[in-house]
């Protein structure tokens, strides 16, 4: 996700949301990005597994707020470009008068709202808003007029705050947007973590690229980002198993993202 407001879709930069577009499979994309993403593949092959097992973790947290825990609206923020199994489709999928709210303001995310829009519910309600995520503030404003705040939200930060551009920012844009939202809404949340050398030097390498920086920081730093909620089991680890039986996980490589599930008391 960019810093900052763009106007034009640039087809010279690679974008994130671009290439992992790309990497799950996807159409939205442009040479660069692919150039980019074979590039980041070279280096640490497992990308593409982190990109489509986030997106299962994704699944499986969405259905669980949506099914066991009751929440019927979600601000998804950062949420890049639709590919499979997007969080309204999720969630209206178990409760068709969910409301959804996505978040970014990347030009050719923001083309496919239309597109997006089409599917969902006649009952639920999906929309987008065009913020930057460093914008907290503005974001809370924004979906104050298509959520309801005195209901619980469920808040997805899916893979994306480690473009914040400094660990303190991360914690002020989680803080800020938690703190908004009433007691019983949740946090979900993962980011990719410094256990893999080869991720960290694929980050590295794409910040060389001229696409927006990605900073990967340690399992404890991440933790620190669900102080004060209450973790849903299995508590914060790899987003590889965050409910999910041993069998499931069993033949699955490892991979550098971790996060969790949490209830603000």
């Amino acid at each position: 996700m960019p810093t900052g407001h763009n106007t034009e879709i640039r087809t010279d930069i690679p974008h994130s949301a671009r290439i992992w577009n790309y990497w799950m499979g996807g159409k939205d994309n442009y040479d660069i990005d692919r150039e980019v993403g074979d590039a980041s593949m070279q280096i640490d092959p497992d990308i593409g597994t982190m990109a489509t097992e986030s997106r299962r973790f994704l699944i499986r947290a969405v259905s669980h707020l949506a099914g066991e825990a009751g929440i019927r609206q979600f601000l998804d923020i950062g949420t890049g470009l639709p590919t499979m199994q997007n969080t309204h489709q999720v969630a209206q999928g178990l409760v068709p008068d969910a409301r959804i709210v996505y978040v970014d303001n990347d030009p050719l995310v923001l083309t496919h709202a239309r597109a997006l829009l089409t599917s969902t519910t006649h009952e639920g309600v999906t929309t987008y808003i065009e913020a930057d995520f460093h914008e907290p503030e503005q974001i809370i404003a924004d979906a104050a007029n298509i959520l309801n705040f005195t209901q619980p939200i469920g808040v997805m930060f899916m893979g994306v705050l480690g473009h914040a551009r400094t660990y303190e920012d991360l914690l002020r844009i989680v803080r800020t947007v938690m703190d908004a939202v009433p007691s019983g809404s949740y946090l979900v949340y993962w980011d990719g973590t410094v256990d893999s050398p080869t991720y960290t030097k694929m980050c590295e390498e794409y910040a060389k690229s001229g696409g927006v920086p990605y900073y990967t920081r340690t399992q404890d730093q991440l933790r620190a980002v669900f102080e004060g909620f209450e973790m849903l089991e299995p508590g914060f680890g790899k987003i590889t198993h965050w409910r999910r039986s041993e069998l499931e996980v069993a033949g699955l490589r490892d991979i550098a993202a971790y996060g969790g599930v949490a209830r603000k008391p």
